[in-house]
């Protein structure tokens, strides 16, 4: 990646996602150990467990809602995790009609398994950096938990942001604009790499 790539905000956002997604790829091919639980799970059963775990108790409504996914694809997932005893089910204290989720010890030891794996990979490439390589991290932290946590657009308004960007690049004929998961992209930028 090279200075130019990142000189216009187009630039740095699809360095960005190229750098970020493939960090997660990286990070997620660290949790699996063949013959483990965690290696048979999905990415979503484990993110699901691993937000049970961090807050304890919730329903389903709330897990769904925390992990953006439809209430009847978090019911699958539920229900994986209940099959193989990682979260226990139990009556809610006021509503009859809602259950109560809270990890059990096996469940809490895969999450600390996975995460421990994870976190001991990331400290030996964070090792081969420099110090100040290791420092402009650290200040990056809260910035990319800030994006992590922003909301998207509603598409309104991504649309208009979508034609002044055409408009501001003086090309709109050449490039169109598109509305992608609420962002305005160029559709060249769409390209996975």
């Amino acid at each position: 990646m090279t200075a130019t790539q990142t000189r216009t905000d187009a630039g740095l956002a699809t360095s960005l996602r190229i750098s970020v997604s493939r960090l997660a790829r990286r990070l997620r091919a660290q949790r699996a150990v063949s013959g483990m639980t965690e290696a048979v799970l999905s990415e979503t059963q484990l993110a699901a467990l691993s937000a049970l775990e961090k807050h304890h108790a919730m329903t389903p409504g709330e897990l769904a809602e925390h992990e953006k996914v439809q209430p009847p694809s978090m019911t699958r997932v539920i229900a994986v995790l209940t099959e193989r005893d990682l979260v226990l089910k139990s009556p809610h204290p006021t509503d009859r009609r809602q259950v109560i989720l809270t990890v059990t010890e096996e469940g809490r030891a895969v999450v600390q398994r996975v995460r421990r794996r994870k976190d001991a990979w990331l400290a030996q490439r964070l090792a081969e950096l420099t110090a100040a390589e290791r420092a402009t991290l650290r200040a990056a932290v809260p910035i990319l938990e800030k994006l992590s946590q922003s909301l998207p657009r509603p598409l309104a308004a991504a649309g208009r942001h979508a034609g002044s960007a055409s408009r501001s690049t003086g090309r709109s004929g050449q490039f169109a604009s598109e509305v992608y998961r609420g962002c305005s992209v160029a559709p060249s930028l769409l390209r996975t790499r």
